[in-house]
C-alpha cells in the first residue's frame, strides 16, 4: 500500500475497526474510507480524514454495489457480529447467518472488483476446544469446538477456506489472520454482549461508584485467556498488508503475545486497576467455556513482528478510555 492507496475498513466503528482507522490516519493514508451499520454510528475522531459508509453487508446486492461504485484497492475485513458467550450462546443463528453472509458478500464483492489485496480478520475460537496448548495454525479442523461459540467459530473457519479458495482459483491476494481475544479502545461494554475483559471493567468500575461489596462473575476463573492490545492489533496486520503476500503466509497466520492469565488472575488486576476495594465472587454453574486458549505465534514472530503493549499497561489504557467513554456520554445527557 502506498499513501494514496484506496483503503477501505469494512466494520469501521468496531473495536478492530476503530484500532485501523487510527494506524492509518496516524501513518499519513489519505484515502481512506470505512463503513458502519445499525446503531455504531461514526465519530468525529480523525478529523474529516475518513469517509464512512452505512452498508448493509448481510445484503449480497447492497455489497456489491457499493464495491463497483467505490472499487478500493485494498480492505480490512473487520466487520462482524461479535459477542462473549452469553450472545454466542443465545443467538446461534444469527451469529453463523450473519457472520457467514457478511464475509462471504465482502469477500466475493472485493475479488469481483478487482481488489489488489485483502486482509480478513478471524478469531482464534476457531481451534478445536481440546487441541494441545499454545494452538499452532495447523491444528485447524482437528477436533470438536467450543459448544458455546461454534456457530461463529464456523462462521470464520468459513472465511478462511473462502480467502485460500479464492487465492487458489482466482489468483486473488487474501490474507487471513486469527488475533487472540481483543481489548482496548471503543470496546463493546454492554454486559448482555460483551467478552470477558470489558465485561470486567465495567463491573468492577460499577461496584465501586456504586459501593457494592462484592461482584459476581461467571464460571470458576480458572480456565487461561490470552488478550491482545488491539492497537497491537492494527500494528501486526499493517506490517502484513505492507511486507508479505497471501503466498508468503499461507492458510493464515495466528497474531497474539503469546502469554496468557487465568480468568481469576485477570479478575484481580482489573478489580485493582480500577480501584474497586471488595470481594470477588465466581459463579461456578456458569459456564467457563474453553479451558485454556493460548495462540502459537511463532510463526507471525519469525515474519519479523511481536506484540509491544504488555497486560497491565493495555488495561490501564482501556479504562481510561472507558471513564472518557462515560464522560461523553455524560456531556451528550
Amino acid at each position: 500500500m502506498n499513501k494514496e492507496s484506496k483503503v477501505f475498513i469494512a466494520g469501521g466503528t468496531g473495536l478492530v475497526g476503530s484500532a485501523f482507522l487510527r494506524k492509518l490516519i496516524a501513518e499519513g493514508y489519505q484515502n481512506v474510507i470505512a463503513s458502519y451499520y445499525g446503531n455504531k454510528k461514526p465519530t468525529d475522531d480523525y478529523d474529516g480524514k475518513v469517509k464512512f459508509y452505512e452498508v448493509n453487508f448481510i445484503d449480497q446486492k447492497e455489497t456489491q454495489d457499493f464495491f463497483k461504485k467505490h472499487k478500493p484497492e485494498y480492505v480490512f475485513l473487520s466487520a462482524a457480529k461479535v459477542g462473549g458467550i452469553h450472545a454466542n450462546n443465545t443467538y446461534k443463528a444469527e451469529f453463523i447467518y450473519d457472520n457467514i453472509m457478511i464475509s462471504t458478500n465482502i469477500i466475493d464483492a472485493s475479488y469481483r472488483s478487482g481488489v489488489k489485496k485483502l486482509l480478513n480478520l478471524g478469531s482464534s475460537c476457531i481451534y478445536p476446544k481440546h487441541a494441545p496448548q499454545p494452538l499452532k495454525e495447523d491444528y485447524l479442523l482437528t477436533g470438536t469446538l467450543e459448544p458455546t461459540n461454534e456457530p461463529y467459530a464456523i462462521a470464520k473457519i468459513t472465511a478462511i477456506k473462502l480467502c485460500c479458495y479464492y487465492n487458489e482459483q482466482y489468483g486473488t491476494n487474501f490474507v487471513s489472520v486469527m488475533p487472540t481475544n481483543l481489548y482496548g479502545p471503543n470496546d463493546n461494554y454492554d454486559l448482555e454482549s460483551s467478552h470477558v475483559l470489558p465485561a470486567l471493567i465495567r463491573k468492577f468500575h460499577e461496584a465501586k461508584v456504586g459501593n457494592g461489596k462484592a461482584v459476581t462473575l461467571w464460571g470458576s476463573g480458572s480456565p487461561y485467556r490470552e488478550f491482545l492490545y488491539v492497537d497491537d492489533l492494527a500494528d501486526a496486520c499493517m506490517f502484513l498488508m505492507n511486507k508479505y503476500e497471501s503466498k508468503d503466509i499461507g492458510e493464515f497466520v495466528n497474531i497474539g503475545t503469546g502469554i496468557d492469565i487465568t480468568i481469576k488472575d485477570l479478575a484481580i488486576l482489573v478489580k485493582d486497576i480500577v480501584g474497586f476495594s471488595g470481594y470477588i465472587n465466581f459463579d461456578a454453574s456458569k459456564p467457563d467455556g474453553t479451558p485454556k486458549k493460548l495462540l502459537d505465534v511463532s510463526k507471525i514472530n519469525r515474519l519479523g513482528w511481536k506484540a509491544k503493549i504488555d497486560l497491565k499497561s493495555g488495561l490501564k489504557m482501556a479504562y481510561k478510555e472507558f471513564l472518557t467513554e462515560i464522560n461523553r456520554n455524560e456531556s451528550k445527557k
